[in-house]
């Protein structure tokens, strides 16, 4: 009867937490239906006596208040308990209020909000007593712990090391090589910057930031000549895969060179086109950094009137993906180009409808991709759609 008792008083303090907080109308209390149970088992004065004593103890904290029933089968039983005090409560309970958790929380991560602003939207959610992908508020040190992952690997990258195995990367942060597997949704919420985000694959997630389980090879369709370390020669159909790392420059020119975001959309793509004088080469989502050196490599060699165009899905993601793209063929002087990414030309039954945060998100990476009119038919269309619809 006791846990019983002290169930009741854990539901009383949450329900207070919720009032707090907005989201809950009610006063916190507990009435007679959900004494009820209490009620029920109430089959000895043994029993009666073990749930009323743990409900005077905590009256004697000055936590609660309650009143006994005077009339029918209620006579004689707790049949109200109104909250006194959140504080003594939480305490007589051994309980951490949500608040404190908040402020420990907030004190730990509010450090890294200028350079992570998804960092304020997590603390608010956090405040309103909601899970971020099922992270608590209470799992604050992984979110910390996410970001030292992405500056580790930041720093490697700036040092030439571009892709590294993820458990070894975890065991030298960490002493601990399963630690990063487990932080896949904190770091795939800091990079995306947004709490809306699709989420995605760990495994692509990690990719973006340099980290592997196991190397991927690199995609490429059409007929044109590769030159890699140790061989040149024309590409095999559909497609070929090699180590990003080993391509060094095209040995003929394109008439164009596509990227595709979706791997369905490539295979498509490949088959019909490999016999043509283009290069296609999938992302595999968002591109790692191996990748992103070959295809500035690729760029940089090829002459500046050969068109470069990308397709990827019409959705935060899509759009996000496209204005790292855009970023790497502008150094490597060039002008990325969408492929049928437009809005308006997508058939009124493949459209999604998307929350104004969506948009707002999907709007930012089209003008960083340089696609302004793209980014105007956003801001009136607000839908999403995935690229294999329009394939």
């Amino acid at each position: 009867m006791e846990n019983l008792a002290r169930s009741l008083l854990d539901k009383l303090l949450k329900d207070a937490e919720k009032a707090d907080v907005g989201r809950r109308k009610n006063l916190p209390v507990l009435t007679k239906s959900n004494m009820a149970e209490y009620q029920e088992k109430c089959n000895s004065l043994q029993a009666k006596e073990a749930f009323e004593t743990y409900m005077c103890s905590a009256r004697a904290q000055g936590a609660i208040t309650f009143t006994y029933g005077s009339r029918g089968a209620e006579e004689g039983f707790i049949n109200r308990v109104e909250l006194v005090n959140k504080s003594a409560l939480a305490k007589f309970l051994g309980k951490e209020l949500e608040e404190d958790k908040l402020s420990k929380a907030v004190s730990l991560l509010s450090q890294f909000e200028s350079r992570f602003p998804v960092i304020s939207d997590v603390l608010i959610r956090w405040k309103q007593l909601r899970p971020v992908r099922t992270f608590l508020v209470t799992d604050a040190q992984d979110w910390a712990d996410a970001i030292r992952v992405i500056d580790f690997s930041r720093d490697n990258i700036a040092s030439g090391v571009v892709s590294l195995p993820i458990n070894e990367a975890s065991g030298k942060l960490f002493k601990d090589t399963k630690r990063i597997k487990k932080l896949a949704a904190p770091l795939d919420v800091l990079l995306s910057g947004s709490l809306d985000a699709d989420s995605r694959p760990p495994s692509e997630v990690w990719e973006e930031i340099g980290l592997f389980r196991e190397e991927h090879p690199v995609r490429m369709a059409g007929k044109v000549i590769v030159e890699r370390e140790r061989t040149t020669g024309l590409l095999d159909a559909p497609y070929t895969g090699f180590p990003a790392s080993t391509v060094i420059r095209l040995g003929s020119n394109p008439t164009m060179v596509m990227t595709i975001e979706n791997q369905t959309t490539f295979h498509s793509e490949a088959h019909r086109l490999c016999n043509e004088n283009v290069l296609l080469i999938y992302t595999a989502g968002m591109p790692n950094p191996p990748w992103k050196d070959m295809y500035a490599r690729i760029l940089k060699n090829l002459p500046t009137d050969i068109p470069v165009y990308h397709w990827g899905d019409i959705d935060e993601g899509g759009f996000r993906i496209a204005s790292v793209l855009a970023t790497v063929a502008k150094n490597a002087g060039h002008i990325i180009k969408p492929w049928q990414m437009h809005p308006e030309n997508v058939p009124l039954e493949h459209r999604r409808p998307a929350s104004i945060t969506t948009v707002n998100k999907m709007v930012y990476f089209a003008k960083a991709a340089g696609w302004t009119s793209i980014a105007e038919s956003i801001e009136n269309t607000k839908f999403t759609v995935e690229q294999e619809s329009l394939a």
